[in-house]
Parts: C-alpha cells; sequence; structure tokens
C-alpha cells in the first residue's frame, strides 16, 4: 500500500520500493560530512534507528536531528542513529559543528538518492526525502516504520525510541 504524504497539505509522490515491516533492510551508499561512503553494512551488529529528514535548514528537521542526538543520551552503544536527508555533505558539517550533534551519525543521500529509492521514501516532485523513521534489528530486519503524512510535522520521537527499547 503506498503511503499517503503530503507537504503543507498537498499531496507529492514517494517513490522507490516501498519496505515494511519483516523485510530484510535494504542495502543503501550515502556519504558522511567527510565526503566518505557509508553503508548499512557499517552498521552491522547494531539496532539502527535511521531518521530520514528533508532538509537540515529547516525548523523542524532541525529539532528532529537535535531531539535524536540527545536521546542517544539514554542508549547503550549497540545503537546507532542516522540521520539521512538529501542536504550536501558541506551543509551536514555546517549543521553539526553549529548544533553541536555528536551522537548521531549524520549522513547525505544527495549523490544517488539510493537510500530514498531503497526504502520508498524519495519525493519525486522535489529530489527530497520524505519525513520518516525506520528502525532495523541487529540482523538487519526492519521493526518499527513512520512515514509522516504531513512532512511539516515531527515523528513520533516516544514511539521510534520505545521501538529501539523494545529491541534491547
Amino acid at each position: 500500500m503506498e503511503a499517503k504524504v503530503t507537504l503543507f497539505g498537498n499531496p507529492v509522490t514517494l517513490i522507490g520500493n516501498q519496505v515494511k515491516v519483516g523485510d530484510s533492510a535494504p542495502d543503501f551508499v550515502v556519504l558522511d560530512k567527510d565526503l566518505k561512503e557509508v553503508t548499512l553494512k557499517d552498521f552491522k551488529g547494531k539496532i539502527k534507528l535511521i531518521s530520514c529528514t528533508p532538509s537540515l535548514d529547516t525548523p523542524v528537521c532541525d529539532l528532529q536531528a537535535r531531539n535524536f542526538n540527545q536521546r542517544a543520551a539514554e542508549l547503550p552503544e549497540e545503537v546507532a542513529i542516522l540521520n539521512i536527508s538529501m542536504d550536501l555533505p558541506f551543509a551536514i558539517a555546517r549543521f553539526c559543528t553549529a548544533a553541536g550533534i555528536d551522537r548521531v551519525n549524520v549522513l547525505s543521500d544527495h549523490r544517488e538518492a539510493s537510500f530514498g529509492l531503497n526504502y520508498g521514501v524519495l519525493i519525486k516532485e522535489l529530489r527530497l526525502l520524505a519525513r520518516a523513521i525506520f528502525v532495523i534489528d541487529k540482523n538487519d530486519i526492519i521493526r518499527y516504520i513512520e512515514i509522516v503524512p504531513e512532512i511539516t510535522n515531527h515523528p513520533d520521537y516516544d514511539k521510534a525510541i520505545q521501538a529501539v527499547k523494545d529491541l534491547l
């Protein structure tokens, strides 16, 4: 079933492979702030919380990244939190420095959109990622998904963190 997503109340089209809970998590290739390639395999054996944001230059995305960075302190080392957006790696580096983001792996999907396409959250009309949360267990099985229906709204932070804690 296709997710119904809007931006300021206007429908947008999500393209790519629509994953569901219980699926094997597809691999992806994104870039870190130093232009180094990062893949799902880089977090092998960890529980992964992937926070997707359209752009860190917007207030909700900024708060989403800061919120998960703060909540990372209550989670053990076996949990990796990733923030993936279409922002350029240079903008990501600037944002992380300014916002004091030091516990979240902030990554860019701008080059290939491989995360957006492999997880079905690439917005066709804008080439941005929809606001979404994915929790993936240590065996790379998707255990929780939230695709936020209105992109300008926040995800359910508490449910996402609880989904991670349920896997510990």
